[in-house]
């Protein structure tokens, strides 16, 4: 699914989600096993395929949902689902549009949902699931206790995920302080980095489709996340070529199979060509960014002066003072920080 699709999907979750009184009224049906068919939405490819039935113009309220859900047909809502337009409405989509569902309400739900480009829900009366039908997609509504135990599980991985990207920034920052970074080292936190973002836009689903359910969850995945953007700038500036960062973005691309591979994930966020074990210069962004308190646009200055963290880490009292904005408390500071990377760079024996 690409990344609008899933937008979209998103959104239509929202709407969906515990706590909307269109949630509300698909679980009713649910308890009540009298199965539905609604269209969450109107326009004119719809209005086309609508024979018979009622329209009516009535507030969405659980109750009515429930209600109008006994009858035969299905169930029209307005474009912002506020409102109940027709119900007991028999849908006419052509027979020809491919589906690989089996059951008539599914059947009907799918090509509707194809043909019109308006999402559509089928509540089972057999199975009392709830499907949504989106863009060539059938995604099954879970219950808010099934979604918690997915959320508590996946946060326990991103936890993980997120532990390993820390002692492989670590282990990168050393091999940084002693000019020893490979190729295969960027790729490995670059990989990282993608992991926890795949997990992370996972999750976010999950938080989406809890609703209010999901407040709890979605601070702790902000918890969990925080800094990585900023890790994953910095990289993508320390490792880029010229004016050009690394194109981490293209990681999303890739299988998780594909992930394994160092030499194409190297090609994909355009590191700079050479083998695996070629030695590259880091810039400093990260290590810059490490120790905190720089005036505004220093760390930017610094590396556009000296070019890289070796050049840094030489870099004499008067030659970091001759670069706009640095004093003798920011050379205090750089010195102080600096020689703490390279302390914990060099551990003692």
């Amino acid at each position: 699914m690409d990344r609008p699709a899933r937008q979209r999907l998103r959104t239509q979750l929202a709407l969906l989600s515990p706590g909307t009184a269109l949630r509300d009224g698909l679980d009713r049906i649910v308890h009540g096993r009298t199965g539905a068919l609604v269209v969450l939405g109107r326009n004119e490819a719809v209005d086309a395929l609508v024979t018979g039935g009622f329209p009516i113009d009535v507030p969405l309220t659980a109750t009515s949902l429930r209600e109008l859900a006994k009858m035969d047909g299905a169930i029209l809502l307005d474009a912002g689902l506020e409102r109940i337009v027709h119900a007991g409405a028999h849908l006419m989509p052509d027979a020809a549009t491919p589906t690989t569902e089996a059951g008539t309400r599914h059947r009907t739900a799918d090509r509707m949902a194809r043909q019109t480009g308006i999402p559509t829900v089928s509540v089972s009366a057999s199975m009392s699931s709830i499907a949504l039908f989106l863009d060539g997609y059938r995604y099954p509504l879970q219950r808010p206790e099934q979604l918690l135990s997915a959320a508590n599980q996946a946060l326990a991985t991103l936890a993980r995920y997120r532990d390993r990207l820390t002692d492989d920034t670590r282990a990168l920052t050393a091999l940084e302080v002693q000019d020893a970074v490979t190729v295969e080292d960027v790729t490995v936190v670059a990989r990282r980095i993608e992991l926890v973002n795949r997990l992370a836009e996972e999750i976010a689903d999950i938080v989406v489709e809890l609703g209010t359910d999901g407040r709890l969850v979605a601070l702790q995945l902000q918890e969990l996340t925080a800094g990585v953007p900023e890790t994953a700038d910095a990289l993508a500036r320390d490792y880029g070529t010229g004016e050009s960062r690394l194109k981490l973005a293209a990681l999303s691309e890739l299988s998780t199979e594909e992930l394994l591979d160092a030499g194409l994930i190297a090609r994909r966020i355009k590191l700079v060509p050479g083998t695996l074990d070629a030695r590259l210069p880091a810039r400093g962004y990260r290590q810059l960014a490490q120790l905190g308190r720089l005036p505004e646009g220093v760390a930017d200055r610094l590396v556009e002066h000296f070019g890289s963290l070796q050049a840094l880490l030489g870099a004499s009292t008067p030659e970091l003072m001759s670069v706009p904005g640095v004093d003798y408390q920011v050379v205090r500071l750089l010195r102080d920080g600096l020689a703490r990377l390279t302390e914990a760079s060099y551990p003692s024996a």
